[in-house]
């Protein structure tokens, strides 16, 4: 269906950025001259074959007042990005129905080895000043780009001397004002600058109390993943600058992350049958409640006239410890009887995973040749990451080590006074993974697998071309290859043959996606309008299926995807306002029976359903406005294997935000899910059709009201 419309779609529309093209007018004159540093290039966006988006600082402000975080601000403004479970773990949460690889400044959030699915949970949005969206699979950053990158920014150095600053105080509370549905957040960003040196440290606090559903029922707790309800989170952040010269600049960003759950819940079963969602009741759970920390280093150094050209480099050292929940009953998987009767063990994991690495890159204009733009780089990285049983100490993940050497180039010419760009590169991976001897737990029956070094090496390329025959009006075709790693955990856990060794058993081979798109952009006087159409494959993908305890196993396959976004936003004849649409439509498939063919539908852990973004908003004076509604539209999912009960139902969600600037800082008011609409998440009702504990509902009506000085 998506190739019958395509070309119309082209023909009338162009290639943007979704959320560009609904934010807050406020953003608009500060995109156009913005750098997006996750293209690893200082080349404006229209120099470059690939879809951008940059989500200013003022609509994600917006977005995050509204739903509590930035990974919840890229999905509501995303089309063709999930719909967030509203859970601390994004399993399942995809972008083009890949994965996305998050960022802070460039530096990989991923646990890729063992992923826990915490890596949009890092840092306070208080503390980010742009999220960039790249999309589509590409090896920009190196691993985990299959989707595309989302790449957030952190605040810059203060511009004035002297001292400066912000505060924020927030106040969030459900339909019913419910002392259990209380939560707040107060946030503080001191920044000084004097001569060539600036620091800048802030901190952020945020309680947050338990979701309610739209019929007042409190929202099932999810034990074992983990949750944003009933938690409290605390973010410190650090940025200090010195300019060696007037071009070179050496910047140290610190920051720490942590979110602990309260444990003041237990999960009640739901129906399925009935359509009773899961619920959640005043108890204590057993065992330590789900909770998530990463801290981070990172020191650069850029000069933007190094021999003429742009220098930067970067080391980073990235440090993460997820802790998995208990389930009131003990779960199969940790049972053992050299310790305890089976079925009386209780035990949880824990995911702890320590990165380091350096990025390098130099660009500049060809002497005699300014036409031609070249960048050359290295990145490395090495990460160790294993998953332990804390209440017994036992390894369930073998310690495992990453390391990845990744020389890289790039080309941008520009022809016919910039009227026809063609762009280009590759980027060469050489990757280890080195795993001891160890052996499985005693449901994998005590099997001793002999360690190895297995490895590979891949090139990977990309290359496009654009033509812009007019300024603000452009098209552009591209081909971009992205990979990671499949997730090596999931599969050295599960073991259970006697007589395996990694280096002949352990398949390594990256995830290779190929991603191909076209599109035109139209960006002139009140119009921003945008198409895109995208096919991507990737002969051994990788999907996640759910067994019936809940724990998902990793499956490799050979996987297809193709989609079409559009996307328009129109300023109206009322000065400051601003109405938008954006729609993505994506087909999914993989080869379930091995015959080469792919002929089943991808489920709900493995790709988005088709959505309808309508925005309105108004920007003017001190008065600032939007009302915003996304449609989750019903899908059903087919193929030998796919169950009717996994079938989408649909949705719909109305927000809306308010914000009024005074001379002691600015007063706004946001709802979410302004007509307290019931419905079961995309995540819940795609999957597990039997599972009573995973049946979730969607939060229901919440409002914050906040406050933020700037001084």
């Amino acid at each position: 269906m998506i190739r019958k419309i395509v070309a119309a779609a082209l023909a009338c529309t162009a290639l943007s950025s979704p959320a560009l093209a609904q934010t807050a007018a406020s953003d608009t004159n500060a995109k156009d001259n913005i750098v997006v540093t996750a293209a690893r290039t200082i080349l404006p966006p229209n120099a470059l074959p690939l879809t951008v988006d940059v989500i200013g600082k003022d609509a994600l402000d917006q977005q995050v007042l509204i739903s509590g975080s930035v990974t919840e601000a890229v999905a509501t403004l995303t089309p063709s990005f999930s719909p967030t479970r509203q859970k601390l773990s994004g399993a399942g949460e995809t972008l083009r129905g890949r994965s996305p690889l998050y960022a802070i400044n460039g530096i990989p959030q991923s646990t890729p080895l063992r992923d826990g699915s915490r890596d949009g949970f890092t840092i306070d949005g208080f503390f980010i000043d742009r999220v960039e969206v790249i999309y589509g699979s590409n090896a920009l950053q190196g691993i985990g780009g299959t989707g595309g990158i989302v790449n957030q920014v952190t605040v810059g150095a203060p511009k004035t001397e002297g001292v400066s600053g912000r505060l924020l105080l927030q106040g969030t509370a459900d339909d019913e004002f419910s002392e259990a549905g209380m939560g707040g957040k107060a946030a503080g960003l001191i920044q000084y600058r004097a001569g060539r040196f600036d620091a800048s440290v802030g901190a952020a606090y945020e309680v947050r109390g338990i979701f309610r559903d739209g019929e007042g029922r409190p929202v099932g707790i999810n034990l074992t993943q983990g949750e944003t309800q009933d938690s409290k989170t605390l973010s410190l952040f650090g940025r200090f600058g010195y300019e060696v010269t007037d071009t070179m600049r050496l910047d140290l960003i610190a920051s720490r992350y942590e979110l602990k759950g309260d444990g003041d819940y237990v999960a009640v079963a739901g129906n399925r049958v009935t359509g009773l969602p899961t619920s959640a009741a005043r108890g204590t759970p057993p065992g330590d409640p789900a909770a998530s920390r990463t801290e981070s280093l990172a020191l650069s150094l850029i000069d933007s006239n190094l021999g003429g050209g742009n220098f930067v480099g970067q080391i980073f050292w990235n440090r993460t410890r997820d802790t998995f929940g208990g389930e009131p009953n003990p779960i199969a998987t940790f049972q053992d009887v050299q310790i305890a009767p089976v079925g009386t063990l209780f035990d949880q994991s824990q995911n702890r995973s320590r990165k380091y690495g350096a990025k390098l890159s130099y660009e500049r204009a060809v002497p005699g040749f300014e036409a031609l733009t070249l960048i050359a780089g290295f990145d490395a990285l090495w990460d160790s990451t294993e998953q332990r049983l804390i209440a017994t100490d036992r390894v369930w993940v073998p310690p495992t080590d990453f390391r990845s050497f990744a020389p890289f180039g790039q080309a941008n010419l520009k022809l016919f006074d910039g009227l026809v760009r063609v762009a280009g590169g590759a980027r060469y991976e050489n990757v280890k993974i080195s795993i001891n001897d160890y052996t499985t737990l005693a449901s994998s029956g005590r099997t001793f697998v002999k360690g190895g070094s297995p490895n590979f090496d891949d090139v990977l390329l990309n290359g496009g071309m654009i033509v812009e025959p007019v300024p603000g009006i452009r098209a552009y075709a591209s081909y971009a290859e992205g990979y990671t790693a499949p997730d090596v955990g999931r599969i050295t856990r599960a073991v259970s043959t006697p007589g395996v060794e990694i280096d002949n058993f352990l398949n390594i081979r990256p995830i290779v996606s190929n991603n191909r798109e076209i599109g035109v952009e139209v960006k002139r006087g009140p119009l921003d309008a945008s198409a895109t159409y995208f096919w991507s494959s990737s002969k051994e993908g990788q999907l996640l299926v759910a067994r019936p305890d809940g724990i998902f196993d990793v499956l490799r396959q050979r996987v297809a995807i193709e989609g079409l976004e559009i996307n328009l936003a129109v300023k109206l004849p009322i000065d400051g306002l601003t109405v938008s649409a954006g729609y993505a439509q994506l087909d999914g498939k993989y080869d379930a029976d091995g015959d080469d063919v792919v002929e089943t539908d991808l489920d709900g852990a493995n790709i988005s359903p088709d959505r309808l973004n309508l925005a309105a908003s108004y920007a003017k004076g001190p008065l600032s406005a939007r009302v915003q509604t996304q449609f989750y539209l019903a899908r059903s999912f087919t193929g030998p294997t796919r169950d009717p009960r996994n079938d989408f139902e649909g949705y719909n969600l109305t927000d809306a935000f308010l914000r009024y600037q005074t001379r002691i800082g600015g007063i706004s008011l946001a709802v979410q899910n302004l007509f307290d609409r019931q419905y079961i998440a995309y995540a819940s009702d795609t999957q597990r059709p039997t599972d009573n504990f995973f049946n979730f509902a969607g939060r229901g009506r919440t409002f914050t009201l906040g406050w933020d000085y700037r001084f």
